[in-house]
Formats: C-alpha cells, sequence, structure tokens
C-alpha cells in the first residue's frame, strides 16, 4: 500500500498505463487508466476490492506509469505490455502461436502464393488470419488448381529447365519455362486475388464462359482443364461451414462459461468466405466479468492480428466504443463492433456459441480425465502431490554430431510449449556421443540459471517432477549431478523401455531403488509415454533443423567483411568455397561484385 500511496502523489490526471510489481521487479498486473490518478487511487481502498486484487496489492512493492495521449491509445498499450509481461493477475490469452495468413508476393514477375506467419517483411498482399496451419494448405491446394499459380521458391524457379510435376498435375501453370506469359500469369493473379476478395462468384462466371468458348472451338483439353477448376471452386463454395454471403470482412465471438473456466469462439470471415474457426480458453477469469473477459480477449487477440471493420458477438465486451475506437486506430478505419438480435447475423452468432459450448463441454471432460489420471500417478509413485510442472529430458545427436539437449515442459493443463527449451552442446570437454556428459551439461546450464535467478522457488520455473529418458545408470547419473550443485530435493523418475525396447513394457526407476511397471493400455502409463515421446519428437526436430542449418555453412561465413551477397557472388563465380579459398589472388580480383580490398581481405584470411 505504501509504494502505491508513494506513486499516486505524483500522478497526473490523464490517461495512461499503470504496471505493478512485486519485490524481485516481476509484473504482477497492467491496467490502463482514462485518469490515472483517480484509478489508481482506487487501489487503496482494500475493502472495496475483490480478494484477487487485494492479494496483488498485498504484493505490490513499486510502480511503473505510462501516460499516453488518449484512453485508446492505452488500452493498445495495455494489450501490448499483457503480451510481453503476462502478468498473473491479468486475463491473459494463452495462445502463444501466431496465425497463419495467405501471402501472394509482388516482388517476382511471377508471383509467389504461400503460407506466411509472423512479421510482414515481403511486398505483397497478405490474407487472413487462418484458424489453422491445415486450412491455410487447403486453400492454398485449392488456389493451385483454381489459378494454377507457382508456391516454388525464387531459387527452384530459376533453375527449372522444363516443368515439374505441379504443372503435369495440372496445379501450376510453369512460368518458369515459358508455359505462359506475363500477361497470362498476370491474368491469373487478379483471378485469384478477385477470388481471396470475396468476388468468387465473378470468378465462377468467367470460368464458365471460357469453358463454354474453349468448347465451341473445340479446344476440349482446354475446356477439361477450365471443368477441373470449375469443380475446384464449387467445391469450396460448397465446404464452406458457415454461410456468410454478403458479410465482406468479420470475425464472430461468442463467449461460454461453465465449472469455472470460460471459451471464446471465433470464427474468421474473409472476402464472405469461412476461413476456419478456433476455440480459446483465457485464464486468469476468477472474480472477473464475462464481459470484462471478452474485452480482455479482443485487446490481446487484435495486438497481432489486423482487426476486420466488423466484428460480430454474442454479447458487448466492456467499454465496447472505446474497444471499437481503439481497434479502429490500430486498422486505420472505422470497427463496428455489434451485437446481432435478429436476421442472418443472429444465425451465425447461435452457431458460433453452441461451439463455443460444445468446445468447453470437451475441455472439462478432458480436464477431468487428466485430474484422474494425475491422481493415479500421484498415488502409484508416492508423490507429495500433483505436479504442476513437470519437465522431461532427452539428447539428440548422430554419432555424438550436432548434438543437443531438449527439454519439453508440461502442467495439469497440457503441453506448455513456450516453456521448451534445446540446449546446444558446446562444452569442448564433452566426448561427442557420450550422453551422460551431454545431460550433465544441460542440467548444470538449467539448474544453475534457476538457482542464480529465482533461489527461493517462488518464481514457477522450478520442477516438481522431472522424467529421465533411461534407466537406473542415467537416473543415477542426474542425481549426482544435481547433488554436486546442492540441489537434493528435485523428484526424479528415470524412464526405461522394457524387453526388446517394447513400447507398453516400460520401467519406471525410482530413486530409492523402486521399479515400477503398468499393465498394458494403463492410463498412467498412456500419460508417461506421451510426456516421453514429445520430448524425443521436441529434440529430434531441433537436431534435424540444427543439422540442416550446419550444411548449408561455408567456410566463407568467418570471413570479416563478407557479406551474403559477396559470398554468393564468390561461390556463383568459383562455384565452391573449396575454390574460393585456394584462388590465386588475381582471380580473386575477377569476381563480379569483388573489390581489390575485398579480394586482399579474403586471400589473408585464407593464407595469411
Amino acid at each position: 500500500m505504501e509504494a502505491i500511496r508513494t506513486t499516486l502523489k505524483t500522478l497526473p490526471v490523464r490517461p495512461g498505463v499503470y504496471r505493478m510489481q512485486d519485490a524481485r521487479g516481476d509484473v504482477l498486473y497492467v491496467g490502463k487508466a482514462r485518469a490515472l490518478r483517480n484509478r489508481v487511487a482506487n487501489y487503496t481502498q482494500v475493502d472495496r476490492l475483490p480478494k484477487r486484487l487485494q492479494r496483488m496489492v498485498s504484493q505490490t512493492r513499486s510502480m511503473t506509469i505510462v501516460t499516453t495521449n488518449s484512453e485508446a491509445e492505452a488500452l493498445l498499450l495495455e494489450a501490448q505490455l499483457i503480451k510481453r509481461f503476462r502478468p498473473p493477475y491479468n486475463v491473459l490469452l494463452r495462445d502463444d502461436k501466431s496465425f497463419p495468413f495467405i501471402l501472394l508476393r509482388e516482388d517476382h514477375a511471377f508471383p509467389r502464393v504461400q503460407k506466411h506467419r509472423g512479421a510482414r517483411k515481403y511486398k505483397g498482399r497478405y490474407y487472413g488470419p487462418f484458424a489453422s496451419a491445415g486450412s491455410v494448405t487447403r486453400t492454398i491446394n485449392a488456389l493451385q488448381k483454381l489459378f494454377l499459380l507457382r508456391s516454388c521458391t525464387d531459387s527452384f524457379f530459376a533453375n527449372r529447365s522444363r516443368p515439374c510435376l505441379l504443372y503435369q498435375i495440372r496445379r501450376c501453370s510453369a512460368p518458369c519455362v515459358g508455359r505462359i506469359d506475363d500477361a497470362g500469369y498476370a491474368e491469373l493473379v487478379k483471378d485469384a486475388q478477385d477470388f481471396l476478395g470475396g468476388k468468387s462468384t465473378a470468378v465462377q462466371k468467367k470460368l464458365g464462359q471460357a469453358m463454354q468458348a474453349a468448347s465451341e472451338a473445340l479446344d476440349f483439353e482446354q475446356a477439361a482443364v477450365l471443368r477441373d477448376r470449375l469443380k475446384a471452386l464449387t467445391f469450396i463454395q460448397g465446404s464452406q461451414a458457415i454461410n456468410a454471403d454478403g458479410l465482406g470482412d468479420a470475425d464472430i465471438f461468442a463467449l461460454a462459461a461453465k465449472g469455472g473456466a470460460m471459451c471464446i469462439q471465433a470464427f474468421f470471415i474473409r472476402g464472405g468466405q469461412n476461413w476456419g474457426h478456433r476455440s480459446f480458453f483465457p485464464v486468469h477469469t476468477a472474480e472477473v466479468s464475462e464481459d470484462e473477459v471478452l474485452a480482455s480477449f479482443m485487446a490481446q487477440f487484435y495486438e497481432e492480428v489486423p482487426p476486420p471493420k466488423l466484428i460480430l458477438s454474442d454479447r458487448a465486451p466492456a467499454e465496447c466504443e472505446l474497444m471499437a475506437q481503439a481497434l479502429g486506430e490500430r486498422l486505420g478505419a472505422k470497427v463496428r463492433i455489434e451485437v446481432p438480435q435478429r436476421g442472418a447475423r443472429t444465425r451465425l452468432i447461435q452457431q458460433a456459441q453452441r461451439n463455443a459450448v460444445e468446445a468447453l463441454d470437451r475441455r472439462l471432460a478432458e480436464t477431468t480425465t487428466q485430474a484422474r489420471v494425475l491422481d493415479e500417478m500421484v498415488e502409484r509413485f508416492g508423490l507429495d502431490g500433483v505436479p504442476d510442472r513437470i519437465e522431461i529430458y532427452d539428447n539428440s545427436h548422430i554419432q555424438g554430431t550436432n548434438a543437443l539437449g531438449a527439454m519439453v515442459v508440461a502442467g495439469p493443463e497440457g503441453f506448455r510449449k513456450n516453456a521448451y527449451r534445446k540446449f546446444n552442446i558446446r562444452n569442448p570437454d564433452t566426448t561427442p556421443g557420450d550422453d551422460f556428459a551431454m545431460m550433465r551439461e544441460v542440467f548444470e546450464r538449467r539448474f544453475g540459471r534457476a538457482a542464480r535467478e529465482d533461489p527461493d522457488r517462488d518464481g514457477g520455473e522450478w520442477p516438481d517432477l522431472v522424467l529421465i529418458d533411461g534407466g537406473k545408470g542415467q537416473l543415477s547419473a542426474a542425481r549426482a549431478i544435481l547433488e554436486d550443485m546442492g540441489i537434493e530435493d528435485v523428484c526424479m523418475i528415470g524412464v526405461a523401455k522394457g524387453p526388446d525396447r517394447n513400447a507398453g513394457r516400460e520401467v519406471f526407476h525410482m530413486p530409492d531403488g523402486r521399479e515400477i511397471t503398468f499393465p498394458l493400455n494403463h492410463p498412467v502409463l498412456f500419460y508417461l509415454q506421451r510426456l516421453r515421446d514429445e520430448a524425443h519428437r521436441f529434440a529430434i526436430g531441433a537436431h534435424r533443423q540444427k543439422r540442416s542449418k550446419a550444411i548449408t555453412v561455408s567456410s566463407l561465413d568467418e570471413v570479416p567483411g563478407i557479406g551474403p551477397s559477396r559470398k554468393k557472388a564468390l561461390l556463383m563465380h568459383f562455384g565452391t568455397a573449396k575454390a574460393v579459398k585456394s584462388a590465386a589472388l588475381e582471380d580473386l580480383q575477377k569476381a563480379p561484385g569483388v573489390s581489390k580490398a575485398v579480394a586482399q581481405q579474403v586471400y589473408d584470411y585464407f593464407h595469411g
């Protein structure tokens, strides 16, 4: 309370964002206000606060204040800070994945259609968001059938001398080898833009007329191609889960609450087409009203995704007008938030509501089943309680090369993918292929950092249970590593494959020497297998990425002053990095784009 009162003395009566921080400086809560002084003053009246905020005030030791020009700007900044700090007293949109988009590139004479995530660094048109990578893939496949647009990379495109398989199966027009000219391909791109922009009826009419003309001209082969494209278009139109004709660009939201949990169902409509739907389960919603949860969800959701001009919802979010104003500033155009009361839009809301309720029921059923499995696991292994954080470790390498360790994290709610970590094995004293030495390096880095950053173990980053992929020897080695670090109270279990390495006959080794097995098809066995298999999958995937990256590494990468363009020029001129290394100074100077100074630098590096 004293920290809040001290901050209150200097607060202005203007819009802004405030952050509550604990004794370690970690952010507890982020809030926005139309008048900072008035809003923060409310926290000094503790008796009027709900229990959740009373706990927050009791932990607050400092505050950070940022003033803004308007309340709408404060709302946008609040969402940005919540996404960054993930405070424990804010409602959180627990979805760390970025949404996929379709990108129609415009930086090439023959634009490419591709899936895209992340920052918009390429020149082109972005269409989305799509609910999942699967929905993007299906749409791109449809675009290939419909408009025969290329999906290959520029380097693949530049090196073709004959059409690839996609041309043979009528999914590309083969501009790489001149089977279509610039004007013809530009026409296909224009049709694709019209389709993605909601003008599918016009595209359908155009294809029908072209097919009729080809048929009348007795060009039956071309007529068959156009017929197949029309079939693809009809299939897409018929596969829409909801009828959104005339809606243009819109998002549809519906909220369901039950058993202390909430689900928000979202449908993404772009150009009158349904681009998928997704269920969201926000956390930290206790003692928070449904309209406030919806408002917090929308602010965080549109922090990553450009808002459409129309948002339909089954209820108005808190401060609805302010939300619409803030999203309008984000979009650069007016945004309307509507709660339909009648007509076709009401039926869309009802469908979203039904999906929200069904998704929440499935979630609660899964949670109940998961809780029973965890309770039985606690009983069989003799644990102190249900573990909130389980860490699973695995190593991956090929005869010691590109070695790394992987850590996967799970909790009662499932896998926590934002907490996964990979550890590149970089200790020169580690013998290639020595799994025990690799595990030592991983544990020393993982638990050494935890001991430094969270010695009191109150930050939620220490595991309640550690699973080691291996038998009695690996478990003993792991315990010895932690004991050398002065850590003796971390619960560990070794997971050893059974006879003949058969899945389902695993043996679980306990620190006290006990060996526990489960009958085939036992729920606890399935759960532990899932944890181990996820660690194995993550470790192998990270290893493959590292190996692929190592394949593309060149000795030219280490030469000071040699960037990607000069490296490419040298390789194009000499063919290989080995040839560059053995080239004479005079030959280096003849390479295009390489000055005498750079040639001297490269020569000195390899011959100095």
